[in-house]
């Protein structure tokens, strides 16, 4: 039985002849199978993965011509474009919808010989915080399978937590890796916007979303995202930075300034459990030789609303393309004109929460509203990236919980969406201020959930973040 400890180990085990690239393959299509009732996959490539399997098992003997995740078997959320396969954002509406590109991300894995084992659940069009939104089923927590694994991305997190395979890739619009990391007790990372390539990445929000990664170590996650991680002609957006070597300085013992604000600590929807343990974790870094300070942060109540009024908007733009017309699902019902076309289609395609948050969007953007609500969460926007500036010129790291709490039971939030929304407290400001961010798993609660610490560094300062991070679990 093969055990994943980690890419470098792996690499060992395949250069001396201990495994082969098949073997590995098969085992995590056999652990995939009997898995199969946690509903983290949508679909899986058994019969395309075992053949790359076998070709590069060929390049064995040259070692010389392998890539960096030669052998490693990956995961991707069912919202990047995979050419040949179906991409369908767990929706109806892209019902027999197959990807005609590679996303940026995706072909820099295949590029570096990794192994692509399928596509994984996510709540629909990435919007939600629970896994309970997707059109293939609720995700199970492989920690508590009565309980929530986390959202949107929960498929990928429960694929790494479940070892179904070694990496997976999520996308983070508002916290949508590092909760359900969170949640099923391994690390998720949202790096800096810009810092990879949106190309290929079904949107929800542009201006927020970013590809993120999961993985059950720090070297693993920093391996991966050096390879997809850089400057790309495709998306704008995307940063021209030179990309650090993440594994090089990995293990270098810096001192870091770290931030945290005491209104993250005092807010009344966290978890006292939680913040005790916290409190306690920047008390031992302080004596470790850390340099901990409290920093007030007035814009805590504000990054909620503002987040939900911005990414609802941008979300009503870019959900108008899923029409009936040019590609996914069109209505089978009689229809009398195009307008009926498109309200019948959309009707049946789009699912409640993501139907909620379109009309919201609508709704902020129209004559008369766009300036009390969508002008205004821009504004206090532009206040949370100036504050987070002026913070990072100060300090080099910023800390607070992940999540108010840890895992909840299916179906406990799901008829308060002011409680729902609240739990993205902590999560949705780096995606409002565009930096980066980790949960990194260091806890156990006394209900049995894990939960993790959140870790913030400027926008393109990954290296620091995984750095600190690599100290805490290798001290921990």
């Amino acid at each position: 039985m093969y055990i994943h400890q980690s890419i470098s180990d792996l690499r060992e085990k395949l250069l001396c002849g201990e495994l082969d690239c098949v073997t590995v393959v098969a085992f995590y299509l056999k652990a995939i199978k009997t898995n199969i009732h946690l509903n983290a996959f949508v679909k899986i490539y058994e019969t395309e993965a075992i053949e790359k399997a076998r070709k590069l098992d060929e390049k064995n003997k040259d070692p010389k011509s392998w890539g960096k995740l030669y052998g490693v078997v990956i995961g991707i959320k069912d919202v990047l474009c995979y050419q040949g396969h179906h991409v369908g954002a767990a929706s109806k509406i892209l019902e027999g919808y197959k990807a005609i590109y590679n996303a940026t991300a995706i072909q820099r894995l295949l590029d570096e010989d990794a192994i692509i084992i399928g596509s994984l659940n996510c709540d629909e069009f990435a919007m939600g915080s629970s896994n309970e939104h997707s059109i293939h089923g609720r995700v199970l927590n492989a920690a508590d399978e009565t309980r929530v694994p986390g959202g949107s991305s929960g498929g990928s997190a429960v694929a790494v937590q479940a070892n179904l395979c070694m990496i997976s890739l999520g996308s983070d619009t508002g916290g949508s890796v590092r909760q359900p990391a969170d949640f099923c007790g391994i690390i998720g990372m949202k790096p800096g916007y810009g810092r990879i390539s949106r190309y290929g990445l079904l949107a929800y929000a542009s201006s927020f979303d970013q590809i993120g990664l999961f993985a059950h170590n720090i070297p693993d996650l920093a391996l991966t995202l050096g390879v997809i991680a850089g400057e790309d002609e495709f998306d704008s957006t995307c940063s021209a930075e030179p990309v650090p070597d993440y594994i090089r300085d990995l293990d270098k013992n810096k001192k870091f300034k770290i931030a945290y604000f005491p209104e993250c600590f005092d807010h009344p929807s966290l978890d006292p459990e939680i913040r005790k343990a916290l409190l306690e974790k920047l008390d031992s870094l302080k004596k470790a030789g850390h340099t901990i300070e409290a920093v007030n942060f007035k814009y805590l109540d504000y990054v909620v609303p503002a987040y939900y009024v911005l990414t609802t908007a941008e979300a009503s733009s870019n959900l108008s393309r899923y029409d009936g017309i040019k590609f996914g699902y069109r209505t089978s019902s009689t229809v009398a004109n195009l307008q009926e076309l498109y309200c019948k289609t959309r009707s049946e395609g789009f699912g409640k929460e993501v139907k909620k948050r379109i009309m919201l969007g609508t709704f902020v953007l129209s004559t008369g509203y766009y300036d009390a609500y969508y002008a205004k969460a821009q504004q206090v926007r532009k206040l949370i990236a100036d504050n987070t500036r002026e913070i990072f010129n100060n300090f080099d790291l910023i800390i607070m919980p992940t999540s108010p709490s840890t895992a909840f039971k299916f179906g406990e939030k799901s008829n308060d969406a002011v409680e729902m929304f609240l739990g993205d407290l902590y999560t949705v400001y780096a995606n409002l201020a565009g930096i980066a961010g980790i949960s990194v798993p260091l806890f156990k609660h006394s209900n049995g959930m894990p939960f993790g610490i959140q870790i913030h560094a400027d926008r393109l300062k990954e290296e620091e973040l995984l750095q600190f991070s690599q100290q805490l679990l290798r001290y921990h």
